[in-house]
């Protein structure tokens, strides 16, 4: 039986999570970073303090031992404070810790697991390529092997966070009679290493995640920098992914509850002819369409959280929730910009940033198209 209800534990964890938002994150701050694109790359040690990175994790390797039900709760709650914090949280721990507890080697996990549990280390997924977006399977970012190690020849672009990283997991092939997704290897690169160039890039939203256009030039990694089996890393990859969709779910769930609440608020205290604004049969009717899409959002990350949790088969379920949560932001920052009208517009609008930042996340992280191929798939089509 699925139980929603967060239990004594559950309940504790979110209070904690509340106090050190309106502490770090209070609203002034949140637009203070993004007018600054500042990134909460300073926050993640206070992250780790309050446990948040050792939630899921086994006790026997210093984690709390809950489940992902309990991240997908912490999740919400921080998109739906800020998602900039909820951001790098998920990078942490989809990028991080699912990818060195799922197929790093046991000196990877002996030398890395510690500091992503206490928020001191953040790896950034180099994966994305110039003619290989959503086919990461065209990947053309060679590793060669040379004496006691490998040298990295490519491009990558679009990296989120890539500068601000310890590390990039680098997705490159190492067979160079391979197509497709065989023959591709992962490789953890310190940004800093000799050849490595980056080059910002500039978007329209999501300021406090920056990205990065990175070349590698005869890079240099020893051995041990393979994270993996060598020419599995495709299949590494999509062993961890119904994670970081899941979390992106959780995120943007919180993120479109966020802007229902502005527009909810904006149409009580508006008085437009001498009435409320939410008075008005119609922006009733449309803020409720917005709050049911939104709770079908919840739901549908609610049982995909329980099948984690419970170590069920997911990759639909994964898809589904990403297709479902990111366009349920979509469709209520619209509508909210609708009703916000020109305040909603204006620039130092919250609803304006919802609206903006929104518009990645159906095509970020695996386009809403291929996820629907995969459900399709899925369902024996």
């Amino acid at each position: 039986m699925i139980d929603f209800a967060p239990d004594e534990t559950q309940l504790a964890i979110l209070d904690s999570v509340d106090r050190f938002l309106q502490d770090r994150l209070p609203p002034d701050e949140i637009r203070r970073r993004d007018a600054g694109h500042v990134p909460p790359y300073d926050l993640l040690p206070a992250l780790g303090e309050l446990g948040l990175f050792r939630l899921a994790v086994p006790e026997e390797e210093g984690g709390l031992g809950l489940d992902w039900r309990t991240v997908m709760l912490v999740q919400e709650r921080l998109g739906r404070h800020a998602y900039m914090v909820a951001s790098i949280f998920n990078r942490v721990v989809g990028f991080g810790i699912a990818s060195v507890k799922g197929y790093g080697s046991a000196a990877q996990r002996a030398a890395l697991m510690p500091k992503l549990l206490e928020g001191r280390l953040l790896i950034a997924l180099a994966l994305t390529e110039p003619e290989a977006g959503t086919d990461a399977s065209a990947i053309r970012t060679r590793a060669m092997r040379v004496e006691g190690g490998w040298r990295i020849r490519g491009r990558k672009t679009w990296i989120s966070d890539a500068k601000g990283a310890d590390y990039l997991l680098v997705a490159a092939r190492t067979d160079p009679e391979s197509s497709g997704s065989r023959g591709i290897s992962l490789f953890l690169v310190p940004p800093t290493a000799e050849g490595v160039a980056m080059t910002p890039l500039s978007k329209v939203g999501n300021n406090c995640m920056p990205s990065w256009d990175i070349g590698f030039d005869d890079v240099f990694v020893p051995d041990h920098a393979m994270m993996g089996q060598e020419g599995q890393g495709f299949r590494h990859m999509m062993s961890t992914l119904h994670n970081s969709r899941a979390s992106m779910a959780a995120t943007v769930t919180g993120c479109a509850q966020a802007a229902v609440d502005c527009a909810l608020a904006h149409a009580k205290e508006r008085v437009q002819f001498g009435r409320p604004l939410g008075a008005l049969q119609s922006v009733r009717h449309r803020l409720a369409d917005m709050q049911m899409r939104v709770d079908q959002s919840r739901l549908t990350v609610w049982h995909l959280g329980w099948l984690i949790a419970t170590g069920q088969k997911a990759q639909r379920e994964a898809s589904a929730a990403k297709v479902i949560a990111t366009e349920t932001l979509q469709y209520v920052t619209h509508h909210g910009m609708q009703i916000l009208a020109s305040a909603g517009y204006s620039s130092e609008s919250d609803m304006q940033r919802f609206w903006r930042d929104g518009r990645l996340y159906t095509f970020g992280e695996g386009a809403n198209e291929i996820q629907r191929e995969i459900i399709a798939r899925e369902m024996g089509l």
